[in-house]
């Protein structure tokens, strides 16, 4: 392992272990105040809460790295989750299989057009996002016309999805691992996946070194807007009550799950491990301040502490960084 190399090792490494440090302390002192915060039913029920958010910021940490953002993650749950229920609706003998690549495509459609607006126009991604946020909610507004699709209304096998276990770990959570390592994987062990870190860290270096952004870029929001559908369809087997609104305003927690879980926001550095990290810390404070008996006001304003400091640093970060690979470029001359 180079120098360099070792030194962007190092900082990563730094990263996890410290979202992991505070998630291991607020447990402990919430532990420590009320013992059956640790109970078998309660980790169930935070592994239940974190499993939707981790993949979801699974596909976000993959557009973040390479400088971009998608706002229209919960929009696009939202729509998948109802396609769900409809598609149960009107063939209740549909296989679970066929229901789970339904909401895959129908988020791999939308986020085709979120990274086909981004890379053909080259609009910003903030701006296209935002306008995409509006424009598949509003299309579930449509659909849904004010209906709602009840549990009674979609197979028992597909809700106890939503509530069955493996050796005690939630299915769901599973479906939450197996994303994860096939993300993990895919961007340290692929060249296009260590491509995305060249495209945030210079795209157009990365272009003149004849890295296909445009391309990796698109297929980066196809793979969110891929992962938005399956937590649709898993929003619809964990709570089994679906309406337009499912899944609103979630884009600002899964962006603030990545930033906290160490992927820089300027792109071109952090890991999908340090997202799923982050996406357990965050509804693990959602829900230890009300044991701790503090007021869920400060349930915002903690997260806003902790991107705040995720954000210095990752700036801290990235300039002792810079300096010892300045120092090992000078000593090499």
């Amino acid at each position: 392992m180079t120098a360099p190399t070792a030194a962007v090792h190092r900082v990563f490494v730094v990263r996890e272990l410290g979202i992991a440090l505070a998630l291991v302390l607020l447990v402990g002192v919430t532990f420590a105040v009320n013992t059956r915060f640790l109970s078998a039913q309660n980790i169930k029920d935070l592994l239940l809460g974190s499993t939707i958010l981790a993949i979801l910021a699974v596909g976000q940490a993959i557009v973040i790295i390479t400088r971009n953002v998608d706002l229209s993650v919960g929009s696009i749950l939202g729509l998948a989750a109802f396609a769900t229920g409809n598609l149960f609706v009107g063939n209740p003998g549909l296989p679970i299989p066929v229901a789970l690549l339904a909401g895959i495509g129908l988020g791999a459609l939308c986020g085709a057009v979120n990274g086909g607006l981004i890379a053909a126009a080259r609009v910003p991604a903030l701006v296209v996002t935002l306008g995409t946020l509006y424009v598949f909610r509003g299309i579930d507004y449509t659909w849904a016309t004010g209906r709602q699709i009840n549990a009674a209304d979609m197979p028992h096998d597909f809700l106890a999805l939503g509530t069955r276990t493996v050796l005690g770990v939630p299915v769901l959570a599973l479906f939450a691992v197996v994303v994860l390592i096939v993300a993990g994987v895919f961007l340290k062990s692929y060249r296009s996946g260590r491509e995305l870190y060249a495209i945030g860290s210079d795209p157009d270096a990365a272009r003149l070194y004849g890295i296909p952004v445009g391309r990796r870029v698109f297929w980066a929001f196809v793979a969110s807007g891929a992962l938005a559908g399956l937590a649709g369809v898993l929003h619809a087997a964990r709570f089994g009550t679906i309406d337009a609104n499912a899944g609103l305003g979630s884009e600002l927690n899964v962006v603030a799950a990545v930033v906290v879980g160490g992927v820089a926001i300027f792109g071109g550095s952090g890991s999908v491990y340090g997202a799923a990290l982050g996406a357990v810390l965050l509804t693990t404070i959602g829900s230890a301040l009300p044991v701790l008996g503090i007021n869920p006001f400060w349930q915002r304003a903690a997260v806003g502490v902790l991107i705040l400091a995720a954000i210095g640093l990752d700036r801290s970060l990235a300039v002792r960084l810079a300096r010892r690979l300045r120092g090992g470029s000078d000593r090499g001359r």
